[in-house]
């Protein structure tokens, strides 16, 4: 398997497609960026933010940063010009941001960035959503994750694909003391059922990549967390 997703990452480079990370300062945008940089399937790699980042490491010295107001852009719409495909790594929480704040980021953000991606020539949006995410859900997280997702899904994008990872096995620096106390629980169960109800963040990250160097065919794809764990296991075998 190992073998069949370094073919596809070498004729995903001969493609020279370029991409775009929305979120690249968090924590799935972060690990996305560094295994996009290792693995080299992008001719061209932009991240748009709303500060710009500094990278110590000589690998990211190519990497091109547009600086935006969230808040303002249509004004920023040539930012999102000119990339094949997007990743949208973008969202707060309701106890960092209050309600209206979540909203804002998790849906109205996230939605306008996609229309500009898609006004920009973007055939490929890859959307970080959330196991349970049902625009009916009388859980706010889960309702707002489920609208955009259907929302996005109205842009006719030539692909798109939800990720629906459950919760996700990382250190972050930020504090979130539920989803800490979350993983802590989950720690266990996750050897005894590694694919329901957890998924460690670099596994997230390598289904990202090895799904977008595969030519699936489908208009709308919707990974759910079994399928990323068998998507991200897969690594492409090192370099000698």
């Amino acid at each position: 398997m190992a073998e069949d997703i370094k073919k596809l990452h070498e004729d995903f480079r001969k493609q020279n497609k370029s991409c775009f990370i929305l979120g690249a300062s968090g924590a799935t945008g972060k690990e996305l960026l560094k295994e996009i940089i290792k693995n080299q399937i992008f001719s061209k790699v932009t991240i748009i933010g709303r500060r710009k980042l500094t990278f110590e490491d000589e690998a990211y010295k190519d990497v091109i940063q547009e600086v935006v107001d969230f808040e303002n852009l249509d004004d920023y719409s040539s930012a999102f010009q000119g990339h094949d495909v997007g990743f949208c790594c973008l969202g707060t929480t309701r106890a960092k941001s209050g309600e209206a704040g979540f909203i804002r980021v998790d849906r109205d953000y996230v939605l306008k960035s996609a229309q500009l991606a898609r006004a920009g020539g973007c055939t490929h949006f890859n959307l970080e959503s959330s196991k349970g995410a049902d625009k009916g859900s009388n859980f706010l997280y889960l309702r707002i994750k489920g609208e955009v997702e259907a929302e996005i899904e109205h842009l006719d994008f030539d692909r798109y694909t939800i990720f629906r990872p459950a919760v996700l096995l990382v250190d972050r620096t930020e504090s979130r003391p539920a989803e800490w106390i979350a993983q802590r629980a989950l720690v266990p169960i996750s050897y005894i059922f590694p694919t329901t109800f957890s998924v460690p963040l670099t596994t997230v990250v390598r289904a990202m990549i090895n799904n977008a160097a595969i030519q699936s065919g489908k208009k709308v794809e919707l990974l759910d967390n079994k399928v990323i764990h068998a998507l991200g296991r897969v690594e492409e075998p090192k370099k000698k």
